[in-house]
């Protein structure tokens, strides 16, 4: 009886130790351009994601120290899914794919490196280019330049992006 007791104990605390960790969806952003870029009149934007990198895409390039980004999805400010991007258009280019989008606000979901499915608030402003890293360690140009006030972080620090203009600390 006393077997059983310590038996169904356990299981109880196991369960709720798991509810406990379990995995909570992570949103971010928003993320928007940098304010130093050149003015080139378009009334379009780009995105760039840099979402994990996918390990289930099979190598048919023969090269097989390719990296590809993983696709993600592409939705509206108000949830209604606009695009899934392949987020590798070439098979030798490690770069993730550019997606030319009107100006305003756009949610991506993707996978980033260590915190699973992530919600990224982005902000796409006419003729700049908004880039969001998710892939863990992304380089900047200029990294530097990032502040908490400036920056949108995932929590172990990472910079994701440039915080939207709008939406920055002063």
């Amino acid at each position: 009886m006393k077997a059983r007791s310590t038996t169904a104990a356990l299981s109880a605390a196991a369960l709720l130790a798991g509810c406990t960790f379990a995995q909570r969806a992570l949103v971010l952003g928003p993320v928007g351009p940098s304010v130093a870029q050149s003015q080139n009149i378009d009334s379009k934007g780009t995105l760039v994601v840099y979402s994990a990198f996918d390990v289930h895409e099979p190598d048919m390039s023969g090269f097989g120290d390719v990296q590809r980004h993983s696709d993600y999805k592409l939705f509206t400010e108000d949830g209604k899914l606009l695009q899934f991007v392949h987020n590798h258009p070439h098979h030798l280019d490690e770069e993730p794919a550019p997606v030319r989008l009107p100006a305003g606000r756009y949610r991506v979901v993707a996978d980033s490196n260590g915190y699973g499915v992530v919600t990224v608030l982005v902000v796409i402003e006419a003729s700049q280019t908004t880039t969001v890293h998710l892939e863990g360690g992304g380089s900047w140009p200029n990294e530097a330049a990032f502040t908490k006030a400036n920056s949108v972080r995932l929590p172990d620090g990472q910079v994701v992006g440039y915080r939207a203009a709008e939406e920055r600390i002063p």
